[in-house]
């Protein structure tokens, strides 16, 4: 998340309207608009393998994938978010129809980096708690093979981390399974 704040409050509709001619993401919280920075290449090369994973276990199940681009709103009044990887097994909701800011998603995926790191685990995961729908919330490191899976059990947020290339992750929520060694299969970590 960047530091490059509104000096005004913003409504959640002008913010829709001015993200959606705006050249560059930006998230928004409770009035302010941030601006998003780039991606590494390790970044980029796991967001690919996680969603072409589960894209393929997904497609024959009627679910649906998004990476990247999707805008996810957590709140009427609160936020919007561009998590990494989107999974959603019901019907995809939107908020109206330009179809571009999903209401209802199952499972959200966020590659962390240094200058987000504490804030997706924060703040932002306490935000993507207010949905109705999710069911499982997974931050993937991208300077070490360590995935941390968050589960909806019975109202309540477990986590468990993951660090060996042997480990599975099963998604409960989704119905399938993603080895750690396919997300970072590709990825060099500096010594």
């Amino acid at each position: 998340m960047s530091s490059v704040a509104a000096e005004k409050y913003i409504t959640p509709e002008e913010y829709l309207a001015a993200e959606r001619r705006a050249k560059v993401k930006s998230e928004y919280i409770y009035g302010e608009i941030f601006a998003m920075s780039g991606a590494s290449n390790a970044h980029n090369i796991i967001t690919v393998e996680i969603t072409t994973e589960l894209n393929i276990q997904l497609r024959p199940h009627g679910c649906f994938v998004y990476s990247g681009d999707m805008r996810v709103r957590t709140s009427r009044t609160g936020s919007y978010f561009y998590p990494d990887v989107v999974v959603v097994c019901d019907k995809p909701r939107f908020e109206d129809n330009v179809f571009d800011t999903l209401l209802n998603p199952t499972l959200i995926v966020e590659v962390l980096s240094p200058s987000t790191e504490a804030f997706d685990r924060g703040e932002k995961f306490a935000h993507y708690q207010e949905l109705v729908s999710l069911r499982e919330y997974i931050l993937v490191s991208q300077d070490r093979m360590r995935v941390e899976h968050h589960r909806l059990v019975e109202a309540q947020w477990i986590g468990k981390i993951f660090e060996a290339p042997e480990d599975v992750l099963k998604f409960n929520s989704i119905n399938c399974e993603l080895p750690l060694q396919d997300i970072y299969t590709r990825v060099l970590f500096s010594d």
